[in-house]
């Protein structure tokens, strides 16, 4: 069904969605749902399943949290800024409830897409990342600030910077390759038509070969390619050819060379070369552009995929879990903050366990993200995992200046720590050994001198407390 027309046009009028083409803005009407909302009514409620992700079109909406005992505005949505034109992000991204209470004031009128249809914009118009991100990042603080959960919301701040860091790159490519193949497809029509009035059978089947061919070989330095290209612009030279600099630039880069050329030019009339040069060179060059985007597509799907690896969006909260896994994926979206830290993996055989993932994930973020800042982003960090009986043991080893002897028996107590003013609550290990021993039924120990700081993570194979 195509989408609604006003709808298409208002989304084009969201911050949220600026720059997107008009096919993705139609799919976007498409996959959302419109919501009249009452004065008063409630949009989601606090604990709720998290189930969608909402763009305000019209009226107000307040955002509250119960604060002990006590209902707390957080903030009001107006849509009259970024920051206000969307809601329900965050939930989706770190937790299977809603956080907070949402209500109408007034009429409302949203645009609601469901957990898939997010993720789905995520892959499919990976600009919105770019600018939801730091958005997302803004609401993190202002959440640590007003509710206290300091350290768990870091670790979300780590995973819209890992986002923003690893989708930087691949959306930036897929875009350079739409706007290129959106200028070439004219061109590559154009000459289609001249290269199939000039060329025989015979001709058309050679330079088919050809085509097939460039590009095989190895690719060549940035210095030897512009040899090439010199080259290749002398032969064209030769044979009379205009444009020979553009033309050569483009089939070097293929690795087209002058024996190659010499092999083409003698099955084809003269008459009939300068056409097919004409035709071949953007026929390569959407070839090429082609497989940019679709490896930069390809990035995309796996960065969503390690984003659910790392927070479980779509799975059980307790589940047989894969530690390697988690591991990997909390490296992966930490991997701007790692820097220079080199990382060693010393992974044994450890069979799956009964566990909370996304809470275990939490746990590593706070000790890979302790450990960086103790060896102040240059170092060696070491993560292994073994088996030991009926546990299973994850370790994490720093070379960091180590933790004060006096200040070792009390690192696990809240609020405790020794990061200078600001740079830390005091929360991270404390919530750490609370998610291991009670929802593990784990245990977490650490010993520490100067250059080598261990946290060890013991977790019982055969499932602890839920």
């Amino acid at each position: 069904m195509p989408a609604p027309a006003w709808l298409t046009g208002r989304l084009a009028g969201i911050e949220l969605f600026a720059g997107l083409s008009d096919e993705q803005l139609d799919w976007l009407a498409c996959a959302g749902t419109v919501r009249e909302l009452g004065d008063g009514q409630a949009l989601f409620v606090e604990g709720a399943p998290a189930d969608a992700f909402y763009i305000l079109l019209d009226g107000e909406i307040v955002v509250s949290k119960l604060v002990g005992g006590r209902e707390q505005v957080l903030t009001r949505h107006l849509g009259d800024a970024l920051e206000h034109q969307f809601v329900g992000e965050l939930p989706l991204l770190t937790s299977d409830e809603y956080l907070a209470t949402a209500l109408a004031v007034g009429p409302a009128r949203v645009v609601a897409y469901g957990k898939d249809a997010f993720f789905d914009m995520l892959e499919r118009c990976p600009q919105v990342c770019r600018v939801l991100l730091p958005v997302l990042a803004g609401r993190i603080n202002a959440m640590e600030r007003q509710a206290g959960r300091s350290r768990m919301l870091e670790g979300l701040g780590m995973l819209a910077a890992g986002l923003a860091h690893e989708l930087n790159n691949p959306a930036a490519a897929a875009l350079r390759a739409a706007r290129e193949l959106r200028e070439l497809a004219p061109r590559l029509a154009a000459t289609a038509v001249e290269w199939g009035r000039a060329g025989e059978e015979a001709e058309v089947r050679l330079v088919a070969r050809f085509q097939d061919r460039a590009g095989s070989g190895a690719a060549l330095d940035p210095l030897a390619e512009a040899e090439a290209a010199d080259d290749v612009a002398d032969w064209l030279r030769e044979q009379g050819l205009d444009q020979a600099v553009e033309l050569a630039d483009d089939l070097a880069e293929h690795g087209v060379d002058r024996a190659e050329l010499d092999e083409l030019a003698a099955g084809l009339r003269p008459d009939a070369l300068a056409a097919a040069l004409a035709y071949l060179v953007p026929v390569l060059r959407i070839r090429t552009l082609a497989g940019d985007a679709a490896e930069a597509a390809e990035r995309v799907v796996e960065l969503v995929r390690r984003t659910s690896a790392y927070t479980n969006l779509d799975r059980a909260p307790q589940r047989d879990a894969d530690l390697r896994e988690g591991l990997e994926a909390t490296l992966a979206l930490m991997a701007p903050k790692l820097g220079n830290v080199r990382v060693r993996r010393e992974y044994g055989g450890v069979p799956d366990l009964q566990a909370f993932p996304s809470k275990l994930n939490q746990v590593w973020t706070n000790l890979i993200d302790n450990a960086v800042d103790a060896m102040g982003g240059e170092g060696e960090l070491t993560i292994s995992t073994r088996r030991e009986g009926d546990h299973a043991v994850v370790e994490f080893r720093d070379t960091g200046p180590g933790i004060p002897a006096e200040a070792l028996p009390m690192v696990f107590q809240p609020f405790f720590t020794t990061k200078d003013l600001g740079k830390g609550t005091g929360l991270g290990l404390h919530v750490s050994m609370d998610i291991v021993a009670q929802r593990h039924g784990g245990t977490m120990e650490v010993d520490s001198r100067p250059g080598d700081t261990r946290f060890v993570v013991r977790l019982p194979l055969a499932g602890g407390p839920a």
